[in-house]
């Protein structure tokens, strides 16, 4: 049964493509940096624990010399206390601080962008489709094309029910809300083709809402938008 379970589990993470991992904008790279961060850490407090733990199961272990020992009565080690009290609250700090300056940074906002300092594209999901408008009023239906190195600034809002806009390679998940406007910020993408997928379930079709994302030249980009 042991093998039959480790051999499933094995297949599923073959089947894995962890794409955000793979982040393809200065976005997409500072959530990734977050997730490698926060795994070291947690490998550090892992690898700490079963060391201890190693040693302590050797150290204390059940043998025929020390059978009829009684243990001497400890009542506590107040620099030890100190130690296992401080260090995870270091740990906490560490992690605490790019966690929250970068999710701060990233966050989505309820006011639309009104400046000029990126490429702005209104999105608008709905049941089972996804609609961009560019400023000079093209449009386009399950295809978003942007210009690399620059400010994308998408104006996201549902017609329908709750969407959620993502693109692994370029960002992390924004919820799309019916009746609400919410802007979210794509920072300098790299050129390629990359596939992105409503990730909220939103009805029976859902799955095939997907789109597909192209970055272009700055030149090409001018070109499409008067195509």
């Amino acid at each position: 049964m042991k093998k039959i379970f480790l051999l499933s589990l094995l297949l599923l993470l073959t089947g894995c493509n962890i794409t955000v991992l793979e982040p393809k904008s200065e976005t997409a790279s500072e959530q990734a940096f977050l997730i490698t961060f926060s795994f070291w850490i947690m490998m550090i407090v892992v690898v700490t624990v079963f060391i201890l733990f190693a040693r302590f199961v050797w150290k204390y272990r059940y043998t025929d010399s020390r059978k009829h020992d009684l243990p001497k009565d400890v009542k506590g080690n107040i620099k030890l206390e100190i130690t296992w009290i401080i260090i995870p609250v270091l740990l906490l700090i560490i992690l605490a601080v790019p966690t929250l300056a970068i999710t701060y940074d990233q966050s989505p906002e309820w006011t639309k962008e009104s400046d000029d300092t990126g490429v702005a594209i209104d999105v608008t999901g709905k049941q089972f489709n996804w609609m961009f408008r560019h400023r000079n009023g093209k449009e386009e239906m399950d295809k978003l094309v942007i210009p690399e190195g620059e400010s994308i600034i998408l104006n996201l809002s549902s017609e329908d029910v709750i969407h959620s806009f993502w693109v692994p390679e370029l960002g992390g998940k924004v919820d799309v809300m019916p009746g609400k406007e919410l802007t979210y910020e794509i920072k300098h993408p790299q050129r390629g083709t990359y596939q992105g997928k409503c990730a909220e379930y939103c009805g029976l079709g859902h799955a095939d809402m997907t789109f597909k994302v192209e970055v272009v030249s700055k030149q090409a980009y001018a070109q499409y938008l008067h195509q």
